[in-house]
């Protein structure tokens, strides 16, 4: 008989205003009500505490960022301790002068500040300009004890690649979080916008079937301008749909589009070896020919 196995996850889908003190305190109101509804493990957006500052490229935005650990990781013990929950938060790391990162922090809500992932994929798109703010992460893949599970943290660029969450679940990661801020150009949303959505869904989807682990992407929403004051169609129209899937591939539970949400859904962590049984994609992987998966591009001269 297999015994029971599971666990309450939680994810804060959020609008994110240009007052750092009102993000953070929405941020907590609702990890406060995914606790409050029996959550132990919740993550916020990517880069929740202000709005998407990529879209420019402005010298004076690096004063938003911070070292981590720093005060708003210390402020997050602090609530993870108060709401007996393990946090997984998306911040702007200022490393050193002139070296800055995209930044999870990984809290206990026991033992505090457990570590942090930073972003390996850094984008360089129409108004998401992430190579002009941070540098490509150094810590490699990584995976975190918590909340009794293996947590995988990846953020958001990092959901393109499924080298980086195969890496990720060849550590044990029972499930993959990706704080995200992605949306739609709305100049393109008639034309790119239904399957621009649904690649982005999909392809998380399959990091969950080609893995057999739990994956989640957490969003946040509304439209951005560009510039402060500026207009539709100057922006990023975010499309929320945060969304949490099985090790099969299946949406357990997804959020609006146009509005704040917060899912709490409980885990049954059998159905990762149940997947696995069935679907061994670890036992048949063919690790003797993966050299030039290493490689830039094969040639073919």
């Amino acid at each position: 008989m297999t015994m029971s196995r599971s666990v309450t996850v939680g994810l804060v889908q959020m609008q994110c205003t240009p007052d750092a003190n009102e993000n953070l305190e929405r941020a907590i109101a609702g990890m406060a009500d995914a606790a409050s509804r029996g959550a132990t493990l919740v993550c916020l957006p990517e880069l929740f505490l202000s709005p998407y500052f990529c879209q420019t490229e402005d010298v004076s935005f690096f004063n938003l960022a911070e070292p981590v650990p720093g005060p708003t990781t210390a402020r997050f013990e602090k609530e993870a301790a108060r709401l007996g929950i393990s946090i997984v938060a998306s911040l702007f790391e200022k490393r050193a002068e002139g070296l800055y990162h995209n930044t999870a922090a990984v809290i206990d809500p026991e033992k505090g500040y457990l570590g942090k992932y930073r972003k390996m994929h850094i984008p360089d798109d129409p108004l998401y300009s992430e190579k002009y703010y941070f540098a490509p992460g150094d810590l490699g893949f990584k995976v975190f004890e918590t909340a009794g599970i293996t947590v995988g943290v990846l953020i958001c660029w990092d959901q393109w690649y499924p080298e980086a969450a195969r890496l990720t679940a060849l550590q044990g990661a029972d499930i993959l979080f990706y704080p995200t801020a992605i949306g739609w150009h709305p100049y393109e949303k008639a034309s790119h916008g239904t399957p621009q959505h649904s690649a982005w869904e999909t392809i998380q989807r399959s990091h969950a079937v080609a893995n057999g682990c739990f994956v989640a992407g957490v969003n946040r929403f509304g439209f951005e301008a560009t510039e402060p004051g500026g207009s539709h169609p100057d922006g990023i129209e975010f499309w929320g749909q945060t969304f949490l899937a099985g090790p099969d591939g299946v949406i357990l539970a997804k959020a609006p589009v146009d509005t704040p949400a917060v899912i709490v859904e409980t885990i049954d962590l059998n159905a990762i070896r149940e997947q696995r049984a069935g679907w061994p994609f670890f036992r048949d992987r063919r690790i003797d020919a993966y050299g030039n998966i290493t490689k830039r591009f094969i040639d073919h001269e």
